[in-house]
């Protein structure tokens, strides 16, 4: 090359060179992650949704951004919670853990799509239109408790020796809360099974609630899927304890505890899904054409020690079909 060229190739170089390195690089689109528990309670889902996202082909960090917000139970600050989010550019929003605020969230963000990870049905709540075109922001992945109900009392009947009287635990501040009712009573009645609904809206009244049921001579107890009774899982647990109640709950995270046993749909698969939809939208799909999904995992868990300490002999088919069996 000729020092003439050369010079000439130096100097374009050193006008370009500071053009690229003071450059904007393109910001990374925000999912913002809303949650009513905690990070304490529910910290290990982040993990399942943040799969969910890669599988999308989406790695927070890399080509994604995840703002989290934790209500903490604190359910009256879900709606400010997700607006906050938006106002921080969240593009799309996850919002799990919120049955009591589902509908004001869904009221209140209207402007970006929205992946609800329910345990309630979306249609009958009318947040979507159906289940295959769900219509407008929002889709999800839900689980339908009224097809939880009748295993959950053939398992406690099973293990607690068929009580005459089954308590079930139900917040009531929660949107699903009239529905679960319903369902329970007609799973109960199909089965000629006697059950008393004991409401728990605040932590304050588990005590209260408890006293209810051991009143009533509960001979077992079901726990329903909701955001507030299972952040304080452990105190529940303790309570069943001390009043050496049998009791089946909706996820796993109670018979790691130290509940007696846990029957319900994988909240880790819930969760992985719902990333996975989020990377969907980030790809372009819309929401509208998404349709509801239901996980596709169902755990069946046994905590042994807490059924010695109860006093069970667990039926040897109960321990065969359970997927885990916690010694």
């Amino acid at each position: 090359m000729r020092r003439r060229d050369f010079i000439k190739a130096i100097a374009g170089s050193a006008i370009i060179w500071p053009l690229a390195a003071g450059a904007q690089q393109p910001a990374m689109p925000v999912v913002g992650f809303l949650s009513g528990r905690s990070l304490k309670s529910d910290g290990h889902l982040v993990e399942a949704f943040r799969q969910g996202l890669k599988d999308a082909g989406y790695i927070d960090g890399q080509n994604v951004a995840i703002e989290y917000r934790w209500a903490d139970g604190q359910f009256d600050r879900l709606l400010e919670l997700a607006t906050d989010l938006v106002r921080n550019e969240a593009v799309v929003l996850f919002a799990g853990a919120v049955d009591v605020k589902i509908k004001a969230i869904k009221g209140g963000i209207s402007n970006i799509p929205i992946v609800f990870a329910t345990g309630g049905d979306l249609v009958e709540l009318g947040v979507v239109a159906s289940v295959s075109r769900p219509g407008g922001n929002a889709t999800g992945v839900t689980v339908i408790a009224a097809e939880l109900w009748p295993k959950q009392l053939e398992l406690l009947r099973k293990m607690a020796g068929s009580p005459n009287l089954i308590a079930v635990l139900v917040n009531p501040n929660n949107v699903t809360a009239r529905a679960s009712v319903r369902d329970v009573e007609a799973a109960a009645r199909a089965i000629n099974q006697n059950v008393l609904i004991v409401n728990a809206g605040t932590e304050g009244d588990f005590d209260s609630a408890f006293k209810t049921l051991v009143q009533k001579r509960a001979g077992g107890l079901l726990v329903s899927v909701d955001a507030l009774l299972t952040n304080r899982r452990e105190k529940i647990v303790a309570l069943a304890a001390s009043h050496a109640l049998p009791a089946i709950y909706g996820r796993r995270e109670f018979a790691e505890a130290g509940g007696l046993m846990s029957y319900g749909a994988s909240t880790i698969d819930q969760y992985r899904q719902s990333g996975y939809y989020a990377g969907r939208i980030l790809k372009g799909d819309n929401p509208s054409g998404l349709p509801i999904l239901q996980p596709t995992k169902f755990e069946f868990v046994i905590n042994m020690k807490t059924a010695k300490a109860l006093g069970l002999d667990v039926p040897l088919h109960l321990q065969q079909i359970a997927d885990d069996v916690i010694e």
